[in-house]
């Protein structure tokens, strides 16, 4: 140890949270590294002690020393462990940075010295394991709280009236009565019910008659309950057995704690004391979540509901969607959107696909004309393939005959190997042909309900958007595209490829709808010869979208989902 060219900053910490638990304590670190200054005789600058969590960069007094080595008031540091010093990437990337410069001449542990010269990897690494060690104790602090609360436990102090326990049989952390304090909460609860009393007079109550007093802790607690204590009690759904987790999210968990009263006597609280808007658990079920992502970071987007008074005292509820922001290391700045304004912007989107009523009417006709044509081709590739099927099976017959006719009793004419051979070639595309038998058909019946379904979608998704319930617009939404993301309030939609087709020559189809109204008045062979150019360009968008569904097929891809209503009611919707 060089002690005697060195000035020393001797630093302590020990933080009250979680990961310092098992740290000793600022006293026990200094007293045992007063025995190595008395032991090598360190020449110290001053003492720093700290009680502040290392886990994230802005510890006041590390600063300082930082900043007071940079000066050169010191040029060594003396502490328990390196973890002392930091446990975080950027804390940690100064210390080293100042060793390897040889600002820090030396940094001494209990354990061990850290120099200059020496490779810094050893002291990053210690950094890096303090770091990791804070990263997983995080992660298994936030798994366990989320597991207590799924199973209906309180994940922090008691509320009065109730203890922290541990379950003997499972060594779960549950709450238990208080026997002390659990009937004086529960007498207070009584005595505002007879609505006899107002807060004053229950604070008194509950300070100087029943003798109410907070659970003593080591530095806390066993003080009378506050005015705004007893308030708290009275207005916290914990007592009929809810609770909310965490606190402001909106997320309500049925506790399995013993509740102290029922809702209806909470709510009857709640209007002896004047509350008209009570915290309580609220079952929200809202249309579009879980099919947005944050335009932003990437983030699904959820939604909450938040109530607002007006001044004359009508309460109203507003839906915004907004970013969960669960990537910590993202600051995402996307802004919400109202369910109002976010419905404006679906029903744009919806009307941008919107094709015209007549096109649609006669899609579905040239649907029903294809699906007559196409069943006469089907019956003669039917029959082809039947005829194929039975020039096979004449195949296998002659080919067991003559295999074991007499004549090849010595296999000459046809070996057992030829035989397998041919006999397996035969069986395999008879199977192909049965199979193609029982498909024939039902594919194409599938492609044109799908055409048909999109062109209806196109046609009144608008209208069903409109006079639909929540469930209808969700699936509408849904229907409509993928990748769908929020952006400055905007909502952004990949259309499916079969919408795009519907609607690629959406443009030139209602021009030339508008064209084909007006040519309807045209007698004989002028209106027929005036619309022939219309209907080649809806037949070709007919047959391209059965062409997408067909390829599909081809490429053995699921087909999608595409909504449609009750066929009794489409035209209706529309």
């Amino acid at each position: 140890m060089q002690g005697t060219s060195l000035k020393y900053f001797l630093y302590a910490r020990k933080s009250s949270e979680a990961e310092d638990r098992q740290a000793a304590s600022i006293e026990q670190q200094t007293e045992e590294l007063q025995k190595l200054i008395k032991e090598h005789n360190l020449q110290i600058v001053d003492v720093l002690t700290e009680s502040k969590s290392a886990k994230q960069p802005g510890r006041p007094v590390f600063n300082r020393m930082i900043q007071r080595i940079s000066r050169g008031e010191a040029n060594a540091i003396l502490c328990w462990k390196p973890d002392r010093l930091a446990r975080n990437p950027i804390d940690g990337g100064q210390i080293c940075w100042l060793l390897q410069q040889g600002t820090i001449q030396q940094i001494q542990s209990h354990e061990r010295a850290y120099y200059p010269t020496d490779n810094v990897l050893m002291l990053q690494l210690e950094f890096g394991m303090a770091n990791q060690y804070i990263r997983d104790l995080s992660s298994n602090v936030k798994r366990g709280l989320a597991k207590k609360v799924r199973e209906g436990w309180l994940p922090h102090t008691a509320n009065i009236g109730y203890l922290n326990a541990v379950d003997q049989q499972n060594g779960l952390h549950i709450l238990v009565k208080d026997p002390v304090r659990f009937p004086l909460v529960k007498q207070l609860w009584d005595l505002t019910l007879t609505g006899k009393y107002n807060l004053p007079k229950l604070w008194r109550i509950a300070k100087d008659e029943l003798k109410l007093t907070t659970v003593l802790h080591k530095n806390s607690g066993g003080k009378p309950l506050s005015k705004s204590g007893v308030y708290r009690v009275l207005t916290n759904p914990f007592y009929y057995g809810w609770f909310e987790y965490p606190k402001k999210s909106g997320d309500w968990y049925k506790g399995s704690h013993e509740p102290m009263i029922t809702k209806a006597e909470f709510d009857k609280v709640q209007s002896l004391l004047g509350r008209t808007s009570i915290s309580r658990p609220k079952h929200h079920r809202f249309a579009f979540t879980g099919l947005m992502k944050c335009g932003s970071c990437g983030c699904s987007v959820t939604a909450e509901a938040k109530q607002k008074r007006s001044k004359n005292g009508n309460i109203r509820t507003y839906v915004y969607y907004r970013c969960t922001k669960k990537k910590v290391n993202i600051k995402c700045r996307e802004p919400f959107i109202e369910v109002k304004n976010l419905k404006i912007e679906i029903e744009d989107k919806l009307w941008d696909i919107k094709i015209a009523e007549r096109f649609r009417d006669w899609a579905v006709k040239y649907l029903h004309e294809i699906r007559k044509v196409e069943a006469q081709g089907h019956q003669i590739a039917l029959e082809i393939k039947q005829k194929e099927l039975a020039e096979i099976d004449k195949h296998l017959m002659s080919l067991t005959l003559n295999f074991t006719a007499p004549t090849n009793q010595n296999r000459e004419l046809i070996s057992e190997q030829a035989y397998q051979s041919l006999r397996t070639d035969l069986l395999k595309q008879k199977d192909q042909l049965e199979q193609d038998l029982n498909k024939q058909g039902d594919e194409l019946e599938k492609w044109i309900e799908l055409t048909e379904r999109t062109f209806n979608f196109a046609c009144y998704a608008s209208n069903w958007f409109a006079e639909g319930d929540e469930e209808t617009k969700k699936a509408i939404l849904a229907c409509l595209g993928s990748n769908l993301f929020v952006s400055g309030k905007k909502l952004n939609v990949s259309l499916h490829p079969y919408i795009l087709k519907c609607i690629e020559r959406k443009d030139t189809n209602n021009d030339e709808n508008e064209y084909a109204r007006t040519e309807e008045n045209a007698l004989g062979k002028r209106k027929n010869r005036a619309l022939d150019p219309v209907y080649s360009t809806w037949r070709g968008t007919v047959r391209d979208v059965i062409a997408l569904f067909r390829n599909m097929w081809l490429n053995k891809e699921t087909y999608p989902y595409i909504y449609s209503p009750q066929k009794d009611v489409i035209k209706k919707a529309g």
